[in-house]
């Protein structure tokens, strides 16, 4: 693929800018057809760093962006307001952030859909967490208040008792001592005071109208993102065929793009391979005795310690190397390696099972330095055979 240069050190006059912005802009001028591939859209060239990109450089960046986003470093997402106010469902999740409508926001909104778009192509998931609001804009379907409702619960809880205050004995004189809302505005999904109609700051909101101001605020809830969501979909629709999303539910595009969140020790051992040590040898069955300890998070750093990825596909078919667990040579009791190009952890011999797991534990939250990927692949290209099929 065409090779996309990322300076991602700080200098003593410089910091960098977000990874997300630097591959954005120059992706995007690329030809589509050059970035339909199957395995790696585009190859990366980390200024001042000693990695060669043979994948592992790749997958690394892409989990870097994903974080960007949820961390709000790139304005494009925002935590639901549910998120926000810790009520209701989907209190992890984030939408598209509906402030973001300049041209350079609408172009990373595109190249947030060409991640998607290679994320089904090279069947590599996406570690994000989008609300499932996103995932039905994307195939199409329209969203109703209860779709507002599990991202905003508070909002329709609040509408509904707009339109139904009567009941509670409010009529048109007590009306304004009860409802603060004085015009036709209200919040955005990120917080912010929009219109919900043309002219809408102007409007007064009174008893009589008030139904139709909460008909008018679902509306706007409901089409707040349109724009954002359209600019995903041009993205989307440069690398695969979008009209076939209409044929896919909410759920099971998420599951394409996005893969499993919890990373799954059976798939782990379906797709293992071992190498100079097999499965009955004391450091593979100590291994996997501490991946059965350690937590999902710990679980999610070791794919990322070992593949540049923090997920696995949610099909066995869609896995595209064999997880290799090797024995080296190194220095007994030392910390363990790993190979990002080829999913290989490297294992020194441990003493104990107690201290492989200390390594291992300090390894995968700690050592993020991939400087010696040019070593490690002319070394692992000249000692062995990378393509044995999954079985």
């Amino acid at each position: 693929g065409p090779q996309i240069t990322v300076p991602r050190l700080s200098t003593p006059d410089k910091s960098p800018q977000p990874i997300y912005s630097q591959i954005s802009e120059q992706v995007i001028k690329l030809p589509p057809g050059d970035l339909r591939l199957p395995s790696r859209a585009w190859k990366i060239k980390l200024i001042g760093e000693g990695a060669d990109d043979a994948g592992g450089v790749f997958d690394d960046t892409i989990t870097e962006m994903c974080q960007e986003l949820e961390k709000e470093v790139i304005p494009l997402l925002s935590k639901t307001p549910n998120g926000v106010s810790s009520v209701g469902y989907n209190k992890d999740k984030f939408v598209i952030n509906p402030s973001s409508v300049t041209p350079e926001n609408l172009q990373q909104y595109m190249f947030l859909g060409i991640l998607i778009g290679v994320a089904i192509r090279t069947r590599k998931p996406l570690d994000i967490h989008l609300a499932p609001t996103v995932w039905k804009q994307l195939v199409s379907l329209p969203l109703t208040g209860f779709d507002i409702e599990t991202i905003d619960s508070l909002f329709i809880s609040s509408i509904k008792g707009l339109s139904n205050i009567d009941k509670q004995g409010v009529n048109e004189e007590s009306f304004h001592n009860v409802i603060p809302i004085e015009r036709f505005h209200i919040q955005s999904s990120n917080g912010t005071l929009e219109p919900i109609v043309p002219g809408g700051n102007s409007i007064r909101l009174t008893f009589k109208n008030r139904k139709l101001f909460s008909h008018h605020a679902l509306q706007f809830r409901i089409n707040e993102s349109n724009l954002q969501i359209g600019a995903i979909l041009d993205g989307l629709a440069s690398i695969i065929p979008v009209p076939l999303l209409r044929f896919m539910t909410p759920d099971a595009l998420e599951h394409w793009v996005c893969g499993k969140p919890e990373i799954d020790l059976n798939l782990l051992q379906k797709i293992v391979r071992y190498r100079d040590m097999d499965r009955q040898h004391y450091l593979v069955q100590w291994f996997w005795r501490i991946m059965e300890r350690f937590s999902n998070d710990d679980r999610v750093a070791l794919m990322r310690f070992v593949s540049g990825r923090s997920r696995l596909p949610a099909d066995i078919a869609d896995v595209s190397q064999r997880f290799q667990v090797m024995k080296t040579d190194k220095c007994k009791d030392g910390l363990p390696t790993s190979q990002t190009c080829f999913f290989q952890l490297r294992l020194p011999d441990y003493s104990t099972e107690s201290i492989m797991e200390e390594k291992l534990r300090y390894a995968i939250h700690n050592c993020r330095s991939i400087d010696m990927d040019n070593y490690m692949l002319a070394r692992n290209i000249e000692n062995s055979t990378l393509d044995d099929p999954i079985i």
